[in-house]
């Protein structure tokens, strides 16, 4: 009686255990490396459908700045633009152009060290707003001195003006950097006395951005070393949108 029981019970559990791997339909059952398989394939679907691999934008602007026949050094203009394209604005007094064309050791460039107070400078596509959201970013030539740094300041479509955490400049060269701005953080700018107000901003708006450009947060000291910012070539990589 005890053995009939103990192979009734071994039946039972073979039985089981071949309903387990039977296929739903007629098929055969499916192994471990092909569920993993659909598995994996269902992840990436899902994130293709989230919005897929992100693209590069294409150059939005480009400015290396026009010398005048003199070469000399001189208040920047809208004469001093090479793109006709563009428009030059101004924000603070005395921000001047200097340089030659050609020259890496003093490429035509603008400059902040007469500057009675902080100054921004910024250009503006007359025809496109720019989208500076996913991969947008900034790529431009600096020299500063003292503790003087060069950080991106955009207005945007709805007149707001915010100034980055992002700052770039050497003190022994000239140097080109170039920067994702979706990893900046943004603070306020009151573009009338060029300072910082409030905290950081949670969430900024880069789909439509009117003008964009650098500010120097700190007064220029003059001629010589001291304290000031140089910019010379300036790229930007950005999707236009039509105003």
């Amino acid at each position: 009686m005890k053995g009939a029981f103990i192979v009734l019970a071994v039946a039972l559990f073979y039985a089981v255990a071949n309903a387990q791997q039977a296929p739903a339909a007629g098929g055969r059952p499916a192994s471990a490396e092909a569920t993993a398989g659909r598995q994996g394939g269902a992840r990436q679907g899902g994130a293709a459908a989230a919005g897929g691999r992100a693209t590069r934008p294409p150059l939005f602007l480009k400015e290396e700045w026009k010398q005048n026949a003199a070469n000399d050094e001189h208040p920047v203009s809208q004469e001093s633009i090479g793109s006709s394209n563009l428009e030059l604005k101004l924000y603070g007094k005395e921000v001047l152009l200097t340089g030659r064309g050609g020259d890496e050791n003093n490429p035509t460039h603008v400059w902040t060290g007469t500057c009675a107070g902080p100054c921004a400078v910024a250009l503006r596509d007359k025809t496109n707003f720019a989208d500076l959201t996913g991969l947008a970013r900034i790529r431009w030539n600096t020299k500063t001195s003292g503790f003087h740094q060069v950080r991106p300041a955009l207005k945007l479509a709805d007149g707001t003006w915010v100034v980055g955490d992002r700052a770039d400049g050497s003190t022994r060269d000239w140097l080109f950097t170039e920067f994702n701005l979706a990893d900046v953080h943004w603070l306020r700018l009151d573009i009338a006395r060029v300072v910082t107000t409030g905290n950081i901003l949670p969430n900024v708006d880069l789909s439509k951005v009117d003008e964009i450009g650098f500010a120097d947060l700190m007064p220029g000291s003059g001629h010589g070393a001291g304290g000031w910012v140089d910019v010379a070539q300036i790229e930007v990589y950005g999707k236009p949108v039509a105003r």
